[in-house]
């Protein structure tokens, strides 16, 4: 009798798939994240006014989905660009800036 050939499948016999793209036009979940963080500063309109850490996880962090938390980072990062936050460093405190009240 001849040996067989047959692939058995283990565990790690099984390529890897490489995780999804990311698509450049699903901004949608970037805007709400935004969205989440501007409805939070227009309650608190104030030039300063302070985000802190626990704000950001009950009024953010505890609502989002996985296409928001995915899209968190990038959404701050561009509020901060844009100029409408600070982001204290060591804290993680954000600041409500002038340029961020003008345009709320």
């Amino acid at each position: 009798m001849k040996p067989s050939h047959k692939k058995v499948n283990t565990p790690h016999s099984n390529k890897r798939k490489s995780p999804p793209k990311k698509s450049p036009l699903d901004v949608a979940p970037k805007n709400e994240v935004k969205e989440m963080f501007l409805n939070w500063f227009r309650k608190n309109n104030h030039i300063g006014q302070v985000m802190t850490k626990q704000d950001v996880v009950r009024n953010v962090l505890t609502k989002l989905n996985a296409k928001q938390d995915d899209a968190l980072e990038e959404a701050m990062n561009e509020l901060k660009s844009e100029g409408i936050i600070e982001i204290e460093e060591g804290t993680l405190n954000l600041i409500l800036t002038k340029v961020g009240v003008a345009s709320i």
